[in-house]
């Protein structure tokens, strides 16, 4: 698969102003751990290889454990995760599969008995947010880097 155009340079404007958004996401106070949970788990719905490497590589460089990342696709299954993981988790998949979800009454519930209306809607423009980024990167076929080629 090969790159299909570079959309920082065919929308410079745009794409800063997403890298802006992102910037103002990462600054808005939300846990970093939880924020690296939402970006991994929505690239790995969304088939993004560019953002899930990424990911991977910025969580592995704050100190989250490899185990744990390793196992965010199946955090139902896994120990691993808390009440508060468990509730960006289900939050996350809902509100990026939002056309098949429809983000119900039990996915807010969740999440609200752990975060304030506050987080959770800073919560809600990560996700968003992340979205944005695998999009721009699938549609555009970004490509991961690879290690020892």
């Amino acid at each position: 698969m090969s790159a299909r155009m570079n959309i920082a340079r065919l929308a410079p404007d745009l794409y800063q102003a997403v890298r802006a958004l992102d910037a103002a996401v990462t600054a808005a106070g939300l846990d970093s751990r939880l924020l690296h949970l939402v970006k991994l788990r929505a690239s790995q719905i969304n088939g993004c290889g560019y953002c899930v490497d990424l990911h991977v590589k910025e969580a592995l460089a704050d100190g989250i454990d490899a185990q744990v990342l390793h196992l965010v696709a199946v955090w139902r299954e896994s120990p691993f995760f808390d009440a508060r993981d468990r509730a960006v988790l289900e939050w996350t998949e809902s509100v990026t599969r939002v056309a098949d979800t429809g983000i119900p009454d039990a996915a807010y519930d969740a999440v609200r008995s752990q975060f304030t209306e506050g987080e959770i809607a800073r919560l809600a423009i990560a996700i968003g947010t992340i979205n944005i980024w695998n999009r721009i990167a699938v549609s555009s076929r970004m490509q991961h880097p690879v290690q020892g080629r």
